[in-house]
């Protein structure tokens, strides 16, 4: 098998308010998609991500939807510098992602901060002065 993620896919809650937030707030490109379709797919820079109701993505790995506490994923996103992370994390809230950790200096030596998207699946920014993860 390669060591590589193809798809990330969030459950969420409320369709129309994910895709908003993605596709409007973000600028994250949709590919393929139509009005009134419950799955959309964005082509990102060398991988996938796609959203899908929470209730039928529980149904399909045959788990229970119940919603308690952490969901055990957070999903990263690098940027060249603190600066770009500070602007990418205040472009994020500004579409309405929930404000989790302000950007900051971290004990491994780099700068980064979370947000929640609006199913509370929870997003790193951050710059890695050790890794070009960009």
């Amino acid at each position: 098998m390669k060591p590589k993620i193809g798809i990330i896919t969030l459950g969420v809650r409320d369709f129309a308010k994910s895709l908003a937030f993605y596709r409007d707030g973000l600028g994250f490109p949709t590919h393929n998609f139509k009005d009134g379709e419950d799955i959309v797919f964005f082509k990102l820079e060398g991988s996938w991500l796609a959203l899908y109701p929470r209730d039928k993505l529980a149904e399909d790995a045959t788990v229970p939807d119940d919603g308690t506490g952490f969901s055990g994923i957070t999903l990263a996103h690098n940027e060249p510098s603190p600066e770009a992370v500070d602007r990418a994390y205040a472009e994020a809230i500004e579409a309405g992602a929930r404000a989790v950790k302000q950007p900051q200096k971290v004990f491994w030596g780099g700068y980064s901060g979370y947000f929640a998207d609006p199913d509370g699946y929870l997003w790193e920014v951050a710059y890695n002065p050790f890794t070009d993860l960009t």
